[in-house]
């Protein structure tokens, strides 16, 4: 089984033609994918097609073996939006939390227990009965990934989790990630997280997949990555000092 399937898959943008293009990927239950390229590659695309935000243009995208039907609800999979503000829209944090569960239909007792446990994964179980928008960013942050846990997905798609964090906030995210027991593909400019964290890299360019594999032998490559409009990570430059 694979958590997610995509075959000859293609989307445009009625100002953007063929942001995707025919694209093929397969990942894995457990893995934990980078997601790299330049800005306008497609990568938030992508994950808005894959959880059936968007409708895909041609191909097909299939979830743990399921077809995705846009626009249908499946809980299998999370998102996690580069701007919580996106995501966090509640009067209390544990309502966020809550949320999700309370549309699954599951019991009061069970969404509790739901909403306690990822609380207490992230590290915010102090911050529950706080106003969402009086946090911190990195609060926030961690608080949009426990709205997402509450509903136990398989796998969680996180579009630049780091954007705007401080170095305390983003080494706890870095943490975090290392230890979920979920699979992750994670879209971002921070490369030196998706060094820490993943241990499979995607490069995405003109609506295709430029190179799949092992994150530092992809990223080391400075023909591919300045070719890609990208920098080799300082942690790879052979020659630093």
């Amino acid at each position: 089984m694979k958590a997610i399937d995509i075959c000859n898959l293609s989307f445009s943008y009625p100002e953007r033609p063929s942001i995707l293009q025919d694209l093929n990927l397969k990942i894995l239950p457990g893995e934990k994918v980078g997601l790299i390229g330049p800005n306008g590659a497609g990568k938030t695309t992508l994950f808005f097609l894959v959880c059936g935000i968007l409708s895909p243009a041609r191909g097909a995208i299939k979830l743990f073996d399921k077809p995705i039907e846009p626009g249908k609800f499946r809980p299998e999979i999370g998102l996690v939006f580069q701007n919580p503000d996106d995501q966090l829209f509640c009067p209390a944090v544990k309502d966020d939390v809550a949320f999700g569960p309370e549309n699954m239909g599951l019991e009061a007792k069970e969404i509790d227990m739901r909403v306690e446990k990822a609380l207490s994964l992230t590290g915010v179980s102090h911050l529950a009965d706080r106003i969402p928008y009086q946090l911190s960013g990195g609060e926030k942050c961690m608080v949009a990934i426990a709205s997402v846990l509450s509903m136990h997905p398989k796998i969680i798609l996180y579009d630049e989790p780091s954007a705007n964090l401080d170095l305390q906030a983003r080494r706890r995210l870095i943490e975090f990630l290392q230890r979920s027991q979920e699979g992750i593909v994670l879209s971002s400019h921070d490369l030196e997280l998706i060094l820490e964290v993943c241990d499979r890299v995607i490069l995405l360019n003109g609506g295709k997949i430029v190179a799949d594999g092992i994150p530092q032998q992809i990223m080391s490559d400075r023909t591919l990555m300045e070719t890609n409009h990208l920098e080799v990570p300082h942690s790879l430059l052979k020659d630093k000092g």
